[in-house]
């Protein structure tokens, strides 16, 4: 094993730590003044609890895709379409506008429905901006997580069974287990483990493990996932099997695979592929998401105790992995397998020159435009003036030139101009300062 750490965020944390980590979250709630009158740094516990006033996770009304969507369930405006294997798989894909070209495939037992998990029955996951859909053959419901303007990421499940009235139902527990942890910087989220699978599947925990995101190096992904497409060489732990340790030491280049088609019976499937794009875009937002919740209520708990909230640190932390600052450098030459990619690209917004921040590049990095497109999310315009305000004032430090740190070297001005003048003509509350020029 050498010294390859057991989790990747951070290496030096262990599990005894984030026992300690998680019981001193549990202290600090209770005292008066909490972790937002000190320096903020995300990778400490939230400052607040679930049910702080100014939290109220389970009780505020829901603002997001799914809770909308029960609406019109409700009211007869929409209905879904039950059919076969999928059963409201395809309908609920479509009511959400979550593309079948998404799909990512994971075949570890890794989460809710590890039972009936495996490679020769994985489990399905469909994405867009703000929420993710989860299926396996065989489950008795269709898993959802949305992303709520306020609230962070919201879990439901549909029954898979036909109704007349088919409706979408709130699952906090037991989806908080892992979904409001280390991991999720501390609040409810999403996360990409990677693990060393056996060959039934089973996460071989001695062997370690990785939450990943866009920082990940590419050694460290996907590992109990399968990935199709051209890698061009990434050496990723997708597609494969572990049986011993020493596998884990010397992992050879593996064939890239094109399609799903015989590793399982893919007809049972929506799509017989896993895209290697989604997956670099699914990495990047997971924390992106994580990070908008967690900004914002710190910056809510902060206001409502009546502490000025020390948010500079962990403005500097969001705004680097908005701006792709510490992004793992991509190989040439990757290229999806399912039309994701062309899919991804063609929503805007566009500027005057036709440029858009969902412009992929994957030559170098993954987007074409050093910056998230998940600042016009509906959670990034719901975030508290306070934190807002900040994030925008370090963006302009960042793009202007104004940040003369050595790794925002690797930020071109050219890219940076770029940004600025797409940000310019497409992002609404941009502050005045972004008409000048840097």
């Amino acid at each position: 094993m050498g010294n390859r750490p057991r989790l990747s965020k951070p290496p030096h944390i262990g599990i005894i730590e984030q026992v300690v980590m998680r019981r001193w979250r549990v202290v600090m709630t209770g005292l008066a003044v909490g972790a937002a009158a000190l320096a903020l740094d995300l990778e400490r516990p939230f400052s607040g609890d679930l049910d702080h006033p100014a939290i109220q996770y389970a009780t505020r009304p829901e603002q997001n895709a799914v809770s909308e969507l029960n609406a019109r369930l409700r009211d007869g405006s929409v209905r879904l379409s039950f059919d076969g294997t999928p059963g409201y798989l395809r309908s609920v894909l479509a009511a959400l506008r979550i593309p079948i070209e998404s799909q990512l495939v994971v075949f570890s037992k890794t989460s809710l429905q590890q039972r009936i998990i495996s490679a020769s029955n994985p489990r399905s996951l469909f994405f867009n901006d703000s929420v993710a859909v989860g299926w396996v053959p065989g489950e008795p419901f269709v898993e959802v997580a949305a992303q709520d303007a306020a609230q962070g990421v919201i879990f439901y499940t549909l029954d898979q069974r036909p109704s007349d009235r088919p409706v979408f139902v709130r699952r906090d527990q037991p989806c908080l287990q892992c979904h409001e942890d280390y991991a999720t910087v501390g609040v409810p989220g999403l996360l990409a483990r990677s693990v060393f699978p056996a060959p039934d599947g089973t996460a071989v925990r001695p062997f370690g493990e990785f939450v990943t995101d866009g920082r990940s190096p590419f050694a460290q992904r996907w590992g109990g996932w399968f990935a199709t497409g051209t890698s061009g060489g990434l050496p990723h732990l997708g597609n494969r099997t572990f049986s011993k340790e020493e596998d884990t030491e010397n992992i050879p280049k593996r064939a890239d695979l094109s399609t799903l088609a015989g590793k399982f019976d893919t007809t049972r499937y929506l799509s017989p592929y896993s895209d290697i794009v989604a997956l670099l875009v699914f990495n990047h937002q997971v924390r992106m998401i994580n990070l908008i919740t967690r900004l914002g209520w710190e910056a809510r708990v902060a206001a409502y105790d009546g502490h000025p909230a020390a948010l500079q640190d962990a403005i500097r932390e969001f705004v680097d992995y908005l701006l792709f600052v510490d992004e793992a450098p991509l190989a040439s030459g990757i290229r999806g397998s399912s039309g994701f990619a062309e899919q991804f690209s063609g929503h805007g917004p566009v500027d005057h020159k036709g440029r858009s921040l969902r412009q992929l590049d994957l030559q170098r990095r993954l987007l074409r435009y050093p910056c998230s497109y998940l600042i016009y999310s509906p959670a990034f315009d719901a975030l508290p003036a306070t934190a807002k305000q900040g994030i925008y004032r370090r963006m302009w430090e960042v793009l202007s030139g104004e940040e003369k740190g050595p790794k925002y070297a690797r930020l071109a001005a050219a890219d940076r101009q770029a940004v600025i003048e797409i940000l310019r003509d497409t992002k609404a509350g941009l502050p005045d300062y972004f008409r000048a020029t840097p």
